[in-house]
């Protein structure tokens, strides 16, 4: 039976296209309001890593069984991804954008974690293939998403940093 995997492809395709429209959109909006883009060199990198994992997926995982314990673990980081996002608001954006005077956002997530979103990815990129049977796939996507989020975390700690928001 395939139409769960595709069904599950579509999901998470749909979501991430509807996160490059919202994250444009609050990007435009925050740099608009004197915010600055930082570090935007890893972006392209970090969008093609993603993209790829996507792609990937759809050539490997329709027609495969969906793992209900991984099914349910990816579906529970997705009510956490709309925790972050109601949280941030209009912050919410897929690049690094730092807005100046703006104080750091330690509500939500943001009581328990520095950087609950990058959490969140690092369970879907393994959750989502091992939901499919994909092992090797989750292993090897982990560890190129921790190279990328090594870059960014430290990119985005040290933007926040000098602006002082961070302490």
């Amino acid at each position: 039976m395939m139409w769960p995997s595709i069904a599950l492809l579509a999901f998470v395709t749909l979501q991430r296209l509807g996160e490059l429209v919202l994250a444009r959109r609050n990007t435009a909006a925050l740099l608009a309001r004197g915010a600055r883009e930082v570090a935007a060199e890893h972006y392209p990198v970090m969008v093609a890593l993603h993209t790829a994992w996507i792609i990937g997926l759809w050539l490997l995982a329709p027609g495969r069984p969906v793992e209900l314990f991984w099914f349910v673990v990816f579906m529970a980081l997705q009510g956490l991804r709309l925790w972050v996002l109601a949280t941030l608001k209009g912050r919410w954006t897929t690049r690094i954008v730092i807005l100046p005077g703006a104080p750091l956002v330690r509500s939500g997530p943001y009581r328990f974690l520095r950087h609950p979103n990058y959490a969140i990815v690092i369970g879907e990129i393994a959750a989502l293939p091992l939901a499919f049977g994909l092992p090797l796939y989750a292993i090897v996507f982990s560890l190129l998403n921790a190279l990328i989020l090594h870059v960014r975390v430290k990119a985005e700690n040290a933007a926040l940093k000098s602006a002082m928001i961070l302490k």
